[in-house]
């Protein structure tokens, strides 16, 4: 067997680890690893409540507060409609999530008014752009 033939299998094992231990997530690799990868890490790190897989526009609770997960490698997100509270992490090559943006999702909705909706209907926010906006986020508007 080929030496990467042998890495792909590993590979294949840890998703079926991942899914014996968060029922309801995908860990495809044909994309959807990061996003499921983060929506656990967000569901650990801040006590989160998820909600079905594929759910629109939430993936998760917390009290009252429904909250959309992004998660990515890339210098951007892909977001397709206004979440009540948005989360978007970083995942380092070391595998280590990065805290990109936590806050009211209106605010980065508000960046994309008048832009015109690309055909696939999701627009891409820079993670500069979070950044950015997150610095006037205020400690009692983040989930902690």
């Amino acid at each position: 067997m080929l030496r990467v033939q042998k890495i792909i299998g590993r590979l294949f094992h840890i998703v079926e680890e991942l899914e014996r231990r968060f029922p309801g997530r995908h860990f495809t690799l044909d994309g959807h690893i990061v996003g499921s990868l983060g929506e656990v890490f967000a569901e650990e790190r801040y006590k989160l409540t998820l909600l079905p897989s594929s759910n629109k526009t939430h993936d998760a609770r917390k009290g009252s507060r429904l909250i959309q997960i992004k998660a990515t490698q890339r210098g951007c997100v892909a977001i397709s409609s206004e979440p009540q509270h948005l989360i978007v992490l970083k995942l380092q090559p070391t595998g280590v999530f990065e805290e990109v943006y936590n806050g009211p999702g209106d605010r980065v909705w508000h960046t994309l008014k008048g832009k015109k909706r690309p055909k696939n209907g999701q627009y891409q926010v820079r993670l500069s752009t979070l950044r950015s906006i997150m610095q006037g986020v205020s400690g009692r508007e983040r989930i902690v």
